[in-house]
C-alpha cells in the first residue's frame, strides 16, 4: 500500500495537484505528505485541465484525475463554483504572457467557489461560505483547491456564480482605468475600442453611473447596428464603425459631446489611431491589449501640437505592488453594483466536462461568443 501511495504522490503538482512524470524532482516532499495523509484532513478528490508544455491550448490541455490533498491546519478546501476562460488564460497556456505557472501547470486564474471544509486554525471562514481568489492566483481550473486561508476572500452568495466568477479580472481593470489616469467628473467624455469585450461593456457601464459619457469603436461586420443598440442599452452614447471614422472630419461626428479627455485600446493598430484622433488637446490613451497584434503608431503631430499622453495598465502589476485590501474593497463595490443590476456582460456557462467546446468557442473558431464561463 505504501507503494502505491508514492506512486499517487509522484504526481502530486505544488502539493495540491498531479500530473505525470515532469514532477519526479518534487515527488521525494509529497511522497511524506500522502503517507501522512492517512490520519489528516484530506479533500475529496479532484478533477482539472492541466497542460505539461505550452503550446496552442486546444492541444497541449487535457482534464485529468487527482487524489486527496492534506488540508493543514492554516488550509481551506473550496470546492469550485465557476471559472471563466479569459484571453489571458490562453495566453499563458500557449506561453506568451509575461507572468505566467511553470509548467506542468493547472489552467485558469480566477473564479468562485463554495468553502468545502477548513483546518483547524482558520477562523474567518466556514463551510457554505462562498469564497474568491483575491488577488487571483494560478489553477482555478479544478474542481477542488486547497490553498491557505489568507487566499481566499469572503463574498456574498446572493450574487450569480458567473458574475462572482469573473469580477476580478475584466470589470476590476475597467474600473482602475477610469480612475487611475484622468480626474474624470460628471460631463466627462471618455472613447474605447473593444467596446463589445467585457472591460468595454463596464467601461460604458461603470461611466454611465458616473455620469461620464461614452464614445464606442467597434469593428465592422454584418450585424453593426444590432450591435451598436446592444451597446446603447448598456448605457453607451455613441458607437461607430471603425469604417464610420474614416472621414476627415471625425470630430464632426460628436455633435454636442465634449471630445473625450481619456481614451482605451485594446486592439491596436489603426484602431488605436482612431481613438487618438477622438481625444482633445492633453488627453491620454490607456493601452491594456492588443488584440490585433499591431502596433500603436502615433503622428509626431499628435504630440507636438495636442500633447497627447500615451500610457500602458497592467492589472497583474497594479495588484502585485501590495494593493491586495484595496483589490478586494473595490471587488466588493462592483459586487454590490452588479447586485443592483447596474452591471451587466454576456456571459455563457458550460459544463466543465465540456471544457474542449468552451475552449474552442473562446479560441474564436465559431465566431463571436460570449465569454466562457466553466461551471462545476
Amino acid at each position: 500500500m505504501m507503494e502505491g501511495v508514492r506512486r499517487v504522490a509522484l504526481r502530486t503538482f505544488h502539493g495540491r495537484s498531479t500530473i505525470g512524470n515532469g514532477f519526479r524532482r518534487i515527488s521525494r516532499r509529497y511522497q511524506t505528505v500522502n503517507i501522512r495523509g492517512f490520519a489528516a484532513n484530506m479533500s475529496p478528490p479532484s478533477k482539472a485541465v492541466v497542460y505539461e508544455e505550452h503550446g496552442p491550448p486546444d492541444q497541449v490541455t487535457r482534464i485529468i484525475n487527482l487524489p486527496p490533498v492534506e488540508i493543514k491546519e492554516n488550509d481551506v478546501c473550496v470546492k469550485m463554483l465557476a471559472a471563466p476562460i479569459n484571453p489571458s488564460d490562453i495566453n499563458r497556456i500557449q506561453g506568451v504572457y509575461p507572468v505566467r505557472p511553470t509548467v506542468p501547470a493547472i489552467g485558469g486564474y480566477e473564479g468562485v467557489g463554495e468553502v468545502q471544509s477548513v483546518g483547524s486554525a482558520v477562523r474567518d471562514l466556514s463551510p457554505g461560505d462562498w469564497v474568491i481568489p483575491s488577488p487571483p492566483s494560478f489553477g482555478t481550473w479544478q474542481t477542488y483547491i486547497v490553498k491557505e486561508e489568507s487566499v481566499w476572500h469572503k463574498i456574498n452568495n446572493v450574487i450569480p456564480m458567473e458574475y462572482a466568477a469573473t469580477v476580478t479580472v475584466n470589470p476590476l481593470s475597467a474600473l482602475r482605468m477610469l480612475e487611475d489616469f484622468e480626474n474624470l467628473s460628471s460631463g466627462d467624455s471618455v472613447v474605447q475600442n473593444g467596446a463589445t469585450s467585457i472591460v468595454g461593456q463596464c467601461v460604458i457601464q461603470l461611466a454611465n453611473f458616473r455620469g461620464i459619457h461614452s464614445i464606442n469603436i467597434i469593428r465592422d461586420r454584418v450585424e453593426s447596428e444590432e450591435v451598436k443598440q446592444r451597446l446603447k442599452k448598456l448605457g453607451a452614447d455613441e458607437v461607430f464603425t471603425e469604417s464610420e471614422l474614416g472621414v476627415k472630419n471625425i470630430k464632426g461626428l460628436l455633435g454636442a459631446l465634449p471630445e473625450p479627455v481619456l481614451g482605451f485600446n485594446c486592439v491596436g493598430g489603426d484602431s488605436a489611431s482612431l481613438v487618438l484622433k477622438l481625444l482633445r488637446q492633453g488627453g491620454t490613451m490607456v493601452t491594456y491589449g492588443g488584440m490585433a497584434r499591431k502596433p500603436v503608431t502615433v503622428s509626431t503631430s499628435s504630440f507636438i501640437f495636442k500633447d497627447l499622453a500615451l500610457r500602458g495598465f497592467w492589472l497583474q502589476k497594479w495588484m502585485s505592488a501590495g494593493k491586495a485590501k484595496e483589490c478586494r474593497a473595490m471587488i466588493d463595490q462592483l459586487l454590490d453594483i452588479i447586485q443592483e443590476g447596474k452591471l451587466k456582460y454576456e456571459m455563457q456557462l458550460v459544463p466543465f466536462n465540456e471544457f474542449s467546446v468552451a475552449l474552442d468557442k473562446a479560441l474564436g473558431n465559431q465566431g463571436s461568443q460570449p465569454k466562457q464561463v466553466l461551471k462545476f
